[in-house]
């Protein structure tokens, strides 16, 4: 009897133990954040190399310092003997010199090693390319520059001018306009090295009126000139 007493008992312990009841505590999930990461950037830095310097000094008793590394561009300024210069590029043969121009505040212009003596590693210094060749002045005319005549004397011919200036060598192009609405052919001329040439064109003018003659340059570099010329008759 004690013994099924005993037996009862270990069976009612074990009951218990077991918790069957569903009072077991669930454990506590936490939100997941959406809230994407923040990152602190990563500072750059910008390394800006120091720009090359050398002094150049003349050592001829006169030289030209031109707008382009050659004899085939414009003189600019003319530099004497033991005048020394700041030198910040050259040509890639280093034959030539970009240096500040003294008698231009803020303009460059080249000088020639032949002429010139380096203090320096002129090797590193930056290669500057040549700079492209422009036409740097026109003067147009037309002659005559103004007609009078009897009106049974036309038509009247007028013949145009004009002296084209470049500072290097370069391919000029051009056209005639003239205020009747006659439209010349485009030109071509070629400058080997900077210099002055003439260019010259006729036209037959039937009446008396007032007119014009434009002269466009198309390249290198776009300008146009205009002269007036006016023509009279009586009868």
């Amino acid at each position: 009897m004690n013994r099924l007493t005993l037996l009862a008992g270990l069976i009612l312990v074990f009951i218990a133990g077991c918790n069957f009841g569903g009072n077991t505590p669930q454990p506590t999930i936490e939100p997941v954040s959406t809230t994407p990461p923040t990152f602190t950037p990563i500072p750059t830095f910008t390394f800006t190399p120091t720009a090359v310097e050398i002094s150049v000094q003349v050592t001829a008793e006169l030289i030209n310092c031109r707008s382009g590394p050659g004899t085939i561009y414009e003189t600019i300024t003319e530099l004497k003997q033991g005048r020394i210069l700041r030198a910040t590029g050259r040509n890639d043969s280093a034959t030539w010199f970009y240096v500040s121009d003294p008698g231009n505040p803020g303009g460059f212009c080249w000088v020639s090693a032949d002429v010139t003596q380096v203090t320096g590693e002129a090797s590193l210094l930056p290669i500057v390319q040549p700079p492209t060749a422009v036409v740097t002045n026109v003067d147009l005319r037309v002659e005559p520059n103004r007609i009078v005549v009897n009106c049974n004397q036309f038509p009247q011919t007028v013949f145009f001018e004009a002296q084209i200036t470049t500072n290097g060598p370069t391919l000029f192009t051009w056209k005639w306009e003239i205020s009747t609405g006659a439209v010349s052919d485009v030109g071509t001329l070629i400058f080997e090295t900077a210099g002055t040439q003439v260019i010259n064109e006729f036209y037959q003018i039937n009446s008396a009126n007032d007119y014009w003659v434009k002269l466009y340059v198309l390249t290198p570099n776009e300008i146009v000139e205009q002269v007036n010329f006016p023509v009279t008759c009586t009868p």
